[in-house]
């Protein structure tokens, strides 16, 4: 990997979306949904896919304040939330399956926080089984869950192994002191090796490890040996994130200053170095953020071309067919994306009523659907073959023109209508798919929504 991009950095390092959905969230339009639209689509989705869905659901409680974090949370003590909370979730799941015709086949469960481990195995197994009985639960599923080490007893591990989860992601970002303090993340070496272990011993057969660059406070050499105690973990797969300071979103973030924050000239050797390591432990690159080693089902789907990505990140499947359950969850149906209400309160009263708890969401045109198909091609595999049919005359010249100056830096390889990311591009792969764009090329707000793209 390249490290000296600093000319790069100054012409590319602007705020752009992560393209976890095309179109962005910021950009959809409400109006061209509607609750009976929605129902619509998700029969339509489910029909197409032959029953087959993938959940996603949110468990937004945290105990503590991990100041980096953009996510969306409640935190408190107070557990008593606990059963409210998941009651409201399994009526929103019995609403689905009223729409639902035949018996359900669950492909994936995705638990993800806030902090789902929260929640005592009791409740969790409970919230799992009643979600399952019902349905069944296809062959070679993945039920994965988000755990913080500190908050992760051995008892948690083996209530959800007991109910079929299979995979772990652990949040470490960084094991330097003076970084955890600084983003109220304190935890130990050990604990996390701890959990590790233990997962591995009851058979689950994937850990994930998430890190994150560019943290306040962090240093090259804090990566490097923040990377070096990874090593003696040895997970199966590590997303490597870009830190995403959006201290006007997160008032967490506010804790410290812009100054505490490695600049993009910075955040981009910690990258370099972080690639090279990770690359020599044996680990493949996928995508603009993952690393997993060669025997791992994510780099087969890349080597095969069927990678995904969605608002969960890179997934080895591609089903159409997203639920997502709980405040602030994100539905997705190929035609259609759907969130629920964002705060606890609102998300349950409209559940307890009966409702859908929906509070934003987007019908995509016939535009969006060809635009969303250059991205994702960019964003998982790495290239995309241009159809002049798709534009007209002038986005055609305006999208050549930018691929002609990332072709001129070394990013891509734009040869007719192939585009082809270069190595050196994959750090540029938000910028590359940006060219695509259509909302981000209109718009006119002068208001930040985005976080950089370095």
């Amino acid at each position: 990997m390249p490290t000296d991009l600093t000319p790069l950095l100054h012409k590319y390092d602007v705020p752009l979306p992560r393209y976890t959905s095309y179109p962005t969230v910021p950009y959809w339009n409400f109006g061209t949904i509607s609750e009976e639209l929605w129902k619509d689509a998700v029969r339509q989705t489910y029909l197409n896919e032959n029953g087959e869905i993938c959940l996603y659901i949110h468990l937004p409680f945290c105990e503590e304040l991990c100041t980096y974090c953009a996510c969306n949370k409640r935190i408190t003590k107070n557990h008593a939330v606990e059963e409210p909370y998941l009651d409201a979730v399994l009526r929103e799941w019995r609403m689905y399956l009223e729409l639902l015709p035949g018996i359900p086949v669950i492909r994936e469960i995705h638990l993800g926080g806030g902090t789902p481990t929260f929640f005592s195995p009791t409740h969790l197994m409970h919230l799992i089984r009643s979600i399952t009985k019902d349905c069944k639960i296809a062959e070679g599923h993945e039920f994965s869950v988000e755990v913080h080490p500190n908050y992760t007893s051995d008892d948690h591990l083996e209530a959800l192994h007991s109910v079929g989860f299979n995979r772990i992601s652990l949040g470490v970002q960084d094991f330097d002191p003076l970084v955890q303090f600084t983003i109220n993340r304190i935890q130990s070496f050990e604990q996390t090796k701890h959990v590790i272990d233990q997962a591995r011993s009851l058979g689950y057969s994937s850990i994930n490890i998430d890190l994150i660059y560019g943290l306040p406070k962090q240093t090259l050499k804090g990566i490097e040996n923040t990377i070096g105690k990874v090593k003696e973990l040895m997970p199966d797969r590590i997303a490597f994130y870009s830190y995403a300071h959006v201290p006007w979103k997160s008032k967490g973030q506010r804790r410290y200053t812009d100054e505490d924050v490695p600049k993009a000239e910075e955040k981009i050797a910690m990258y370099s170095m972080g690639n090279k390591l990770l690359t020599g432990m044996g680990f493949e690159s996928i995508g603009m953020d993952h690393f997993a080693l060669p025997a791992d089902k994510l780099v087969k789907a890349y080597a095969a071309g069927n990678l995904h990505r969605n608002f969960m990140g890179y997934t080895t499947t591609n089903h159409k067919l997203l639920i997502g359950l709980g405040a602030s969850s994100i539905s997705e149906t190929w035609t259609a994306f759907a969130q629920n209400e964002k705060t606890v309160e609102e998300y349950q009263s409209r559940v307890f009523a009966g409702e859908f708890p929906l509070v934003n969401g987007h019908f995509l045109s016939e535009e969006d659907l060809k635009i969303r198909k250059y991205i994702l091609n960019l964003m998982c595999k790495g290239m995309a073959r241009i159809d002049p049919a798709d534009f007209d005359t002038a986005t055609l010249d305006r999208m050549y023109k930018r691929l002609g100056s990332f072709d001129a830096d070394g990013l891509v390889c734009a040869c007719g209508y192939d585009i082809k990311v270069l190595p050196k591009g994959r750090l540029f792969i938000r910028n590359i798919s940006a060219v695509f764009d259509a909302y981000l090329k209109n718009t006119t707000s002068q208001k930040p929504m985005f976080s950089k793209s370095i």
